[in-house]
């Protein structure tokens, strides 16, 4: 689901806290698809995959920075991001940014989660 090997971690953990980098909207089949909202909502599917594998969730977020090249898409990646993201909402950062990696990318999203050592 995370789509093509990145030259980096997708997370690193230090002291309770999981840093999940940037994740883009690039399906496993080099995908991408149109609108904000819909690229928002897989970002976040693959947010959620990557706290999965390390034993968290979108329940443990506390923090999100989110990367628009269309600051016009907010409402759009609001509603995706409502319909998945717990109450209480984590803190958020959004960066209206010129561009990303690719050029199809409107959306990125990194996320840092707590969970305290058992």
């Amino acid at each position: 689901m995370l789509g093509v090997a990145a030259i980096f971690e997708h997370l690193r953990e230090a002291g309770g806290f999981l840093f999940v980098s940037g994740q883009t909207p690039l399906t496993p089949t080099g995908e991408v698809p149109e609108g904000g909202g819909e690229q928002a909502a897989l970002v976040m599917e693959k947010v959620a995959a990557v706290l999965a594998e390390a034993g968290s969730s979108l329940e443990d977020v506390v923090k999100v920075t989110y990367f628009l090249t269309d600051i016009g898409d907010l409402a759009a990646v609001r509603t995706a991001l409502d319909a998945v993201l717990p109450h209480p909402r984590p803190a958020a950062s959004l960066v209206e940014v010129s561009a990303l990696v690719d050029p199809r990318f409107r959306v990125e999203i990194e996320a840092t989660a707590y969970r305290p050592h058992p």
